[in-house]
């Protein structure tokens, strides 16, 4: 169990994918864990779960808040309250696809909610003098209509989804914020970044979880959108090493992360049925319902800028990501047909808004 370093975080959506990976790294270093919850009529608290699990947990470091980040008093009461050294803004309404259908909700979450958190933080370092440190979660969906290959720090965006065009608001107010008032806040403009626990209506793990059924006589086909178009895919417990690098600099500033490396969805999906000795033209299906209204065709990262200065590099290949995505959701599969073999349900996957 690592000491406690003295140090306070704040994670805005400690319950998603990337929350769950970073609040362990944080934890591993001994820092005091602060995460916001939105309140659900069930839990949703699943990606941290095994923290609280392990016989090793120290139950005085992991706390959870109700919150939301559309929600300015809350945001204000927290950072008051916490008085965190360091505030990750992971939260948001996250999925691409979803964002055309929900466009205000989006803006609200994404855009503002980064904006209110600035706002809190912003306050409360002028009220007490203690500097708050900030890291924004920027995506690399705001190059969307690409002027150049690889994408880096200084290549204009061109968004084209709700989601990407909130994502570009919030990135700018960040620089904003650091310019005219000399807050210590980073972007992280992340590539795409996958795992075991990335959301099961992602592609890469609606692709995933439907080798596992598809392996386990659970289902025959999935259906799937464009599958030509291309991505820069890394692991996410790689990326949150590097949000956790960019707060660590005397100096804040704005990198791309990513492996330089891109690959089609056709291709991704080829490799995880692979994985599981399954044929890929067997079991996909195309579906112009998974279409976007405006396509992103492709995504390459040069991370060059985070290698120079913050000596980070990725860990992990777009094989073994696949490979170890595969292995977590066949054992999932065989769970779920025991309990059907057995007269019980799991909850249902559908697998869509790719």
């Amino acid at each position: 169990m690592a000491e406690a370093n003295g140090k306070k975080a704040l994670i805005t959506g400690i319950t998603g994918q990337d929350g769950s990976y970073l609040a362990e790294l944080l934890l591993s270093k001994g820092y005091e864990v602060h995460g916001i919850n939105r309140r659900s009529s069930s839990f949703n608290t699943e990606r941290i779960d095994h923290i609280y699990q392990d016989p090793h947990y120290d139950d005085t470091r992991l706390f959870l808040h109700y919150g939301d980040l559309c929600d300015a008093n809350v945001l204000a009461k927290l950072i008051d309250q916490i008085r965190p050294d360091e505030v990750y803004n992971l939260g948001a309404q996250s999925h691409v696809r979803v964002s055309f259908d929900m466009p205000v909700y989006t803006a609200e979450t994404v855009a503002m909610g980064a904006l209110k958190l600035l706002e809190a933080i912003r306050d409360y370092r002028d009220k007490t003098g203690h500097e708050v440190r900030y890291y924004q979660a920027s995506s690399s969906e705001m190059f969307g209509k690409v002027v150049e290959t690889p994408q880096k720090e200084t290549t204009p965006f061109h968004p084209r989804s709700p989601y990407s065009c909130a994502k570009v608001m919030a990135h700018w107010m960040t620089v904003n914020y650091r310019e005219s008032y000399g807050m210590h806040a980073s972007c992280g403009i992340l590539f795409n970044h996958e795992s075991p626990r990335r959301g099961e209506t992602f592609v890469t793990r609606k692709i995933t979880r439907a080798v596992g059924r598809i392996k386990m006589g659970l289902q025959s086909k999935v259906y799937l959108g464009n599958l030509d178009s291309k991505r820069d895919w890394g692991y996410a417990g790689d990326y949150v090493e590097m949000m956790w690098r960019m707060l660590q600099q005397d100096t804040p500033d704005d990198y791309v992360v990513a492996t330089g490396r891109t690959i089609s969805v056709r291709e991704f999906a080829d490799m995880a049925f692979e994985a599981a000795g399954l044929k890929f033209e067997d079991h996909v299906e195309f579906d112009e319902r998974y279409l976007r209204p405006a396509e992103v065709d492709l995504l390459l990262g040069d991370a060059s800028k985070a290698k120079a200065q913050l000596g980070w590099e990725p860990k992990t290949t777009v094989e073994e990501l696949a490979g170890m995505m595969v292995e977590s959701d066949l054992e999932l599969a065989k769970r779920e047909k025991t309990l059907k073999d057995a007269g019980h349900a799991m909850p249902s996957f559908t697998g869509h808004d790719q």
